[in-house]
C-alpha cells in the first residue's frame, strides 16, 4: 500500500515547484507594466529560471548527496517561501531577475530529490505508481494552478500570485515534518552525477529525454503562432485548458502501467505525442479537431516526465538521485533549446514548427531497445 500522506507531501511540494517556474508566463502584461520593463524582458524571468535549473542540476545535485534526504526537502521549501515573497514585494526588475536564478537553482535540486524519495517510500512493486503520484504536482500546476494564479493576478495583482505561492510553503513545511520519514544521504560515498552518466543504457534515456524536451517545446512555445496559421487564432486558450486536464489523465496512465512495462511507456508517450502534434498541424483549424489533438498531445505528454525519472532510477538503482539531476538538467536545457529553435523556424512557415518537433519526437524511437530494459522495473533496480 502507497503511504498516501508523504507521497501527497511530496506532490505538493512538486505543484509548488512548477507554479513557481511558469506562472510569471500568466501574469506577464501585469508584471511588465508594474515594473516598466518590457514584456519580452518579463518573458526572460521564465528563461532564466530553465536555463539555470539546466545548469546547476548536476553540479548542486552532487553538492548535496550527503545532506540528509528530509532535511535538504524542507531547505528547498524554505527556499521556495523566500524567493516567491521576496518577488511578491520586490519593485525591482534586477532583483527579481536575481530572484528567479535562485529559485531555478532551487528547483534543479527539488526535481532530482523527490523522484528517488518518492521510490523509496514505496513498498515493491509499486515504485512507479509512487514516483506518478508525487509527480502529479506537475500536471495539476499546469491544469489549475497557473489558470488560478493567473486569474488571482488579474483579479488582485500580480504580486498576491506570488504571496499565495509563499503562503502555502508554511503549512507545506509543517506537513513535511509531520508525514515524511527522514531519509539517510545517497551512501557515505555517493556516486556523481557526470559518474552516472557512465552507467550502462544511461545515455540513450538521456538522448531520449532532451530530444523528447526539445521537438515538445518546439511547438508548445509557439502554439499561438502555428493555431494563427490555421486560421484557428482564438482557440490558444481553450487547446492550452484541453491540454493541462488531458496531462493528469496521462499521468495516471503511465502510472499504472509503468512498473511492469517502462519501455512501452517511453514509446506511447513519444508515439502519442508526435501524433498529436501532427493531427493539429493536419486539423486545417477546425475547432473540434484542434482540441481532440490538444487533448491527445497532452495525454501522451502528461506521464512522459514521470516516465523519464523513473527509468532513470530503475537504471541507476542506489545511484538514483545523482542520475536524476542528469535528466533534470536535459530535460530543462531543451526547454530553453526548443524556444530557440522554435524562433528560428518560424520565419520559414508555421508549418515547420509541428513537422520539426514531430520528426525530433520519434527521433529516439530507433535506439528504444537500447533506452530501457523490457523487463518490470523492480528486477532491473536489483540487479544494481
Amino acid at each position: 500500500m502507497l503511504p498516501l500522506p508523504a507521497l501527497l507531501a511530496l506532490t505538493t511540494t512538486v505543484f509548488l515547484g512548477c507554479l513557481t517556474e511558469v506562472l510569471p508566463a500568466g501574469l506577464l502584461l501585469g508584471m511588465s507594466e508594474d515594473l516598466g520593463v518590457s514584456p519580452s524582458a518579463t518573458g526572460q524571468l521564465v528563461t532564466v529560471y530553465a536555463i539555470t535549473t539546466a545548469l546547476t542540476a548536476i553540479p548542486l545535485t552532487g553538492a548535496t548527496l550527503r545532506v540528509p534526504r528530509k532535511r535538504l526537502l524542507l531547505a528547498l521549501i524554505f527556499g521556495f517561501l523566500a524567493t516567491n515573497l521576496v518577488i511578491a514585494v520586490s519593485s525591482s526588475y534586477p532583483l527579481i531577475l536575481a530572484t528567479r536564478v535562485v529559485s531555478g537553482a532551487l528547483t534543479g535540486v527539488m526535481w532530482s530529490l523527490v523522484a528517488g524519495y518518492a521510490m523509496r517510500l514505496a513498498p515493491p512493486g509499486l515504485t512507479g505508481r509512487a514516483l506518478a503520484v508525487a509527480m502529479s504536482g506537475t500536471p495539476i500546476g499546469f491544469a489549475l494552478g497557473v489558470p488560478a494564479g493567473t486569474a488571482l493576478g488579474e483579479f488582485a495583482d500580480w504580486r498576491w500570485a506570488f504571496a499565495a505561492m509563499a503562503l502555502i510553503s508554511v503549512p507545506l513545511l509543517a506537513w513535511v515534518s509531520a508525514v515524511v520519514p527522514a531519509a539517510p544521504p545517497e551512501s557515505s560515498r555517493p556516486t556523481r552525477p557526470l559518474a552516472a552518466s557512465r552507467l550502462p543504457g544511461m545515455r540513450p534515456v538521456l538522448a531520449t529525454v532532451a530530444l523528447f524536451s526539445l521537438g515538445h517545446n518546439v511547438a508548445y512555445t509557439y502554439i499561438g503562432p502555428v493555431l494563427a496559421g490555421l486560421d484557428a487564432a482564438p482557440m490558444p486558450g481553450a487547446a492550452l485548458l484541453v491540454f493541462g486536464c488531458a496531462t493528469v489523465g496521462g499521468l495516471v496512465v503511465v502510472g499504472s502501467a509503468l512498473d511492469s512495462r517502462p519501455r512501452a511507456v517511453i514509446v506511447s508517450c513519444s508515439a502519442v505525442t508526435a501524433a498529436a502534434i501532427l493531427l493539429m498541424e493536419m486539423s486545417d483549424g477546425v475547432h473540434g479537431l484542434v482540441l481532440a489533438a490538444a487533448g491527445l498531445w497532452g495525454l501522451g505528454f502528461g506521464g512522459a516526465p514521470t516516465a523519464f525519472q523513473a527509468v532513470t532510477a530503475f537504471l541507476a538503482g542506489p545511484t538514483a538521485d545523482a542520475a536524476q539531476s542528469l535528466t533534470i538538467a536535459a530535460w530543462n536545457g531543451a526547454v530553453a533549446g526548443g524556444a530557440l529553435v522554435g524562433g528560428l523556424l518560424l520565419p520559414l512557415g508555421t508549418s515547420s514548427l509541428p513537422w520539426c518537433a514531430a520528426v525530433v519526437i520519434l527521433a529516439p524511437l530507433l535506439f528504444s531497445r537500447r533506452v530501457v530494459p523490457s523487463e518490470p522495473a523492480d528486477r532491473c533496480r536489483s540487479r544494481r
